[in-house]
This record gives C-alpha cells, sequence and structure tokens, in this order.
C-alpha cells in the first residue's frame, strides 16, 4: 500500500483499493485544539507490546492503523519501536529506527502530528529529523544526558514520564509511602536536569507514568488525585489504555479481562482525566475516548 494511502474502509475511502490523497500541510503543535483535552493515538511498531504487539508488522500495516486513528480524529499519533511493558526485551537505536523512520516519514507527508516514542536520544533525534513533533520519553529516573540537551537543542515538546528502573526492574521498585507525592518529587528531580540543560518550562508536559513502578492500588491513587500534578505546572499527559490494573479491575469468573476488553474502562478514565483538565489522553482507540473529552470539554466550558 502506498505511504500516503487511505486505508480501505476508512475515512472516505469505500472502495477495497486504496485512495492516494495529496501530501497535507505539516502539522504544527501550536495549531493542536486548545478547547479540550487532546486525544493521542497509540501506533506501536513492535512485536511485542503488551496489547497490538506483532499487529503492524510492516512499515505499510502501520502506516494504514495510523491513517485510521487520524481519519477518526487522533489529535496526535504517538509512534513507538520498543515495547515498554515490563520484561521487555531492549532493542537497539538502529533497530528502533528502521522500525519507525518510514512511518513517521510518511504520517508528516499525511498531515499527522506525530510524537516519537523512545528513550534513546538517538532516536528521537532521527524522528526530528524526519519531522515527528514532540518527543516522549518514558526512561524517567534514567534519562539520557543526551536526550535533555536535544530537547534543548530542538525546542520540541517533551514528555517526561515517572518511571523508576527500566522495563526490567521496574516492577519491584513500587515501593512509596505517598505515591502521589512521591511521584511528583521524583519528577520535580528530573525537570531540574532539563532546566539545567536549558530546557523551558514551556516545553515540558508531565505523565505520572501509570504501569510504570507502580502496583495497582499505586494507579488507582495517582489516579483518584490526578489534580495535584497541576502543581508541577505544565500540561498533564495521561496513558492508562489497557493497561493491567484495568484488567484486573474488570476480572469476570477469576480471569482478567483481555487489551482490548478494557476499552470501555480506558474512555472512563479518559473522561475523568478530561474533567481535570488533562491536557492530553494517550490511547489505542481514539473513538470512544474522543467522544468522552468532548463530553468533558461540554461540561466544563
Amino acid at each position: 500500500m502506498d505511504s500516503l494511502a487511505a486505508a480501505p474502509g476508512t475515512g472516505p475511502a469505500t472502495s477495497p483499493l486504496p485512495i492516494l490523497r495529496k501530501p497535507r500541510r505539516a502539522a504544527r503543535f501550536a495549531d493542536l485544539p486548545a478547547d479540550r483535552t487532546l486525544v493521542m493515538g497509540i501506533l506501536n511498531v513492535t512485536p511485542d507490546s503488551f496489547s497490538d504487539g506483532g499487529k503492524h508488522p510492516t512499515a505499510d500495516t502501520a502506516i494504514a492503523h495510523a491513517l485510521r486513528m487520524l481519519y477518526a480524529g487522533a489529535d496526535i499519533i504517538d509512534v513507538g519501536g520498543e515495547s515498554t511493558r515490563p520484561g521487555a526485551e531492549p532493542v537497539s537505536p538502529e533497530e528502533e529506527q528502521r522500525r519507525v523512520l518510514p512511518v513517521i516519514q510518511a504520517l508528516v507527508k499525511a498531515g499527522a502530528l506525530v510524537s516519537i516514542d523512545t528513550t534513546h536520544a538517538s532516536t528521537a533525534a532521527a524522528a526530528v529529523e524526519a519531522g515527528a513533533a514532540i518527543i516522549n520519553d518514558v526512561s524517567g529516573l534514567s534519562l539520557e544526558p543526551e536526550m535533555a540537551e536535544l530537547v534543548a537543542r530542538t525546542k520540541v515538546p517533551y514528555v517526561l514520564t515517572h518511571r523508576r528502573g527500566d522495563a526490567e526492574t521496574m516492577n519491584s521498585l513500587a515501593d512509596y509511602g505517598n505515591v502521589v507525592e512521591e511521584v511528583i518529587e521524583e519528577l520535580k528531580g528530573v525537570r531540574d536536569k532539563l532546566y539545567a540543560a536549558g530546557v523551558t518550562a514551556e516545553q515540558i508536559i508531565v505523565d505520572p507514568g501509570l504501569g510504570f513502578s507502580k502496583d495497582e492500588d499505586q494507579n488507582w491513587q495517582l489516579l483518584k488525585y490526578i489534580g495535584k500534578l497541576d502543581e508541577l505546572g505544565h500540561k498533564v499527559l495521561i496513558g492508562a489504555s489497557r493497561k493491567r490494573f484495568l484488567g484486573t479491575l474488570l476480572t469476570v469468573a477469576g480471569k482478567a479481562a483481555a487489551p482490548e476488553e478494557r476499552d470501555h474502562a480506558t474512555a472512563a478514565i479518559t473522561a475523568i482525566s478530561a474533567a481535570n483538565g488533562a491536557w492530553a489522553v494517550r490511547v489505542h482507540d481514539v473513538g470512544p475516548s474522543l467522544d468522552a473529552v468532548k463530553v468533558a470539554a461540554r461540561i466544563r466550558h
């Protein structure tokens, strides 16, 4: 499928053949809607992500899925080439870039605003060069010095996510006295490193890192007190989509709900996040969350 083709059955494409679209003007961060919470669609170009690993194994299938999210109303497409689930095998920056760069280039030509989901500064740099407008880094306390320098130099928005350890060790580090207060304080510590490198406050978006070095109760505590993140003074991104603690909540007959069965609960969290003023939510299923943020915006305004 051509990299700028609409996936069959999406948008105005009603035939079984792809419809070629002219390249659109590159989307800009400054043009994002400001009257509601934004919806960031998740695109995992990976074989092993917890929810949809292996579903988009080639650039063309990944682009087709991203276009479906774009035409469904996603404000941002978040492209990742390395799974961040607990226990995931690390991927070299070279392999990560092989997976994501052709996808980013095609989506930018199609008019999507793209963020790069990576912990590697070299991949972030290559993605920004390819047109990505946001760096979404879940490395947390293990921030690469090169990443801070890159964000300062390029002046792109940067998602600062709270996480202790890495994919292999983070589950063993979920030891908190007060998870809300400690997450806020640890985010401030990493923020200081960004400031020291020359990153501005306006560039920083904070993410409490649901599911990263937190147990189920801690995730719910962070969601209950989501408004306290505002004291950091930055935009807030919430990423709860299909995560394990939702599957446990929806357990039936002793069996946790499968990832694909967690989208209604995800949309509920989207509504709560939007009602509390979150800047954006990161989700797998765009449509229900887009409806939820519109409802929340109508109530708030």
